[in-house]
């Protein structure tokens, strides 16, 4: 349900227009981002836990295909039929494939964003087959109609208050009952019904240990195991890069993931499956779908290290200013904004320029991803791909030009500072000082290098 033709200014642009909603989600976003940094605190190991997850990582990624096949072989070998997809389509043929076969008419599924990612809702209800987002962030979102905002609180665009119209639309809650513990029940008791009814289940794969064949899921609300546990087929679906050595390297990242997604020391369901339920069928579908492409890059391989547990998005200045819902790609934030050029340069350059570079996501991700170095590497990779706005391309080669010639830039200094005060108000109204109320700052008497001169030669004194 993702929109490729979204252009990061234009959308946020639109997001601000509320102003009040948009302070609002900023502030409720840092929130999280100010549990984590409680919780991150309270381990003094919290550094070397980075440094190991970092270093699993990317040692996984550097031998994938082998750890892929250990992986494949042992869940084999436990019974479970595993499946290859190269993309999205074959991913979503594979899926579909399992339920005709056993004439499911209702999939209940546990958040998995592979699956927005492959578009498989749709496809399988244009097929006729009823499928249920059971956690309750992506079920609010799926009767809305639209995609996440967030790849852990897919609903964190919405105030309570829309989600209890929401629910008096949809599931005939009291007309303006907004108290969050009646509306879960509600949604509770809605989404039981689905669960004793659901021909299939399906989840998404936090870790998959190449040790055990085994896959993790972790939730806080229990729904992917009722998800499983009831209907007689369960389909997990995981990207190449969920691959985890050894049992053993799990407890350093399920250490990691909750403290950096929302801040709690762990998640409240931790369940690991190995194989099918009594007289069942359990499936696991492995994809691809461009990742081998990002694997071969030196540049932005390390994006895959990523845990999806979405810290990056609850520091980003501009993801909290702007929200998920202004990004191209399904997932938003600055590793979204790393992964979609990755995919297609020409569909999601203007998320490469969703940033500050401020270093922020860098610094709090969990496997330290180079996150904002990434961008700076899409944002050349846009340019070179004529995938820039005109203007934007022509501002960046005079800003190049002016760079390289330190004289001509001083030049042009010192005319920006001698003109712009004496320019009628009217003239500057349509800038981007005016726009959102701001003013026209005060133009210093020096320049920054002259200033720095100046205190350097003082110094000297």
């Amino acid at each position: 349900m993702h929109d490729d033709d979204i252009k990061h200014p234009q959308a946020a642009a639109e997001f601000l227009q509320d102003r009040p909603h948009a302070r609002w989600h900023d502030s409720a976003v840092w929130w999280v981002r100010k549990k984590r940094d409680a919780q991150a605190e309270k381990l003094p190991e919290w550094e070397q836990l980075r440094a190991l997850a970092d270093q699993i990582k990317a040692h996984t990624l550097s031998r994938l295909d082998e750890y892929l096949a250990e992986f494949a072989n042992k869940a084999k070998s436990n019974g479970v039929t595993v499946h290859f997809a190269q993309d999205a389509q074959e991913h979503n043929t594979i899926v579909h494939g399992i339920l005709a076969a056993a004439h499911v008419k209702k999939l209940v599924k546990s958040k998995s964003m592979l699956t927005e990612e492959c578009g498989l809702n749709p496809y399988l209800e244009a097929r006729g087959i009823e499928v249920i987002d059971t956690d309750l962030g992506e079920r609010i979102v799926q009767l809305r109609h639209e995609r996440p905002s967030h790849i852990v609180m897919p609903a964190i665009h919405l105030k309570k208050e829309q989600i209890g119209e929401l629910f008096e639309k949809e599931m005939g809650t009291e007309h303006g009952n907004s108290d969050p513990t009646y509306l879960t029940h509600a949604a509770r008791a809605n989404l039981r019904e689905h669960f004793l009814t659901a021909d299939a289940g399906m989840t998404g794969v936090n870790f998959a240990i190449a040790e055990t064949g085994g896959v993790v899921v972790c939730t806080n609300e229990g729904n992917a195991d009722l998800g499983v546990s009831l209907p007689p087929i369960h389909i997990s679906s995981m990207g190449i890069e969920k691959i985890i050595p050894k049992m053993e390297h799990l407890g350093i990242f399920t250490r990691l993931l909750a403290r950096s997604a929302i801040g709690s020391p762990i998640t409240t369901y931790t369940s690991h499956f190995h194989q099918a339920r009594q007289g069942g069928e359990m499936h696991i579908v492995i994809v691809d779908n461009g990742r081998s492409a990002i694997l071969g890059s030196s540049e932005f391989r390390k994006s895959l290290q990523c845990i999806r547990c979405g810290a990056c998005m609850n520091t980003c200045p501009v993801y909290r200013r702007s929200s998920g819902m202004s990004y191209s790609y399904i997932i938003p934030g600055p590793i979204g904004s790393t992964l979609g050029p990755s995919r297609d340069i020409k569909k999601h350059a203007s998320m490469a320029f969703a940033c500050t570079t401020c270093g922020s996501c860098s610094n709090v991700c969990p496997v330290k991803i180079n996150l904002h170095e990434q961008l700076v590497g899409q944002r050349a990779k846009a340019f070179d791909a004529n995938a820039v706005p005109r203007l934007k391309k022509w501002a960046i080669q005079t800003a190049g030009f002016m760079m390289k010639h330190p004289a001509l830039f001083d030049f042009a200094g010192k005319v920006q500072r001698t003109i712009i005060p004496i320019v009628p108000e009217a003239l500057l109204k349509n800038s981007a000082w005016h726009k959102y109320g701001r003013a026209t700052p005060d133009m210093p008497k020096d320049s920054f290098k002259d200033i720095m001169r100046k205190r350097v030669q003082g110094d000297k004194k």
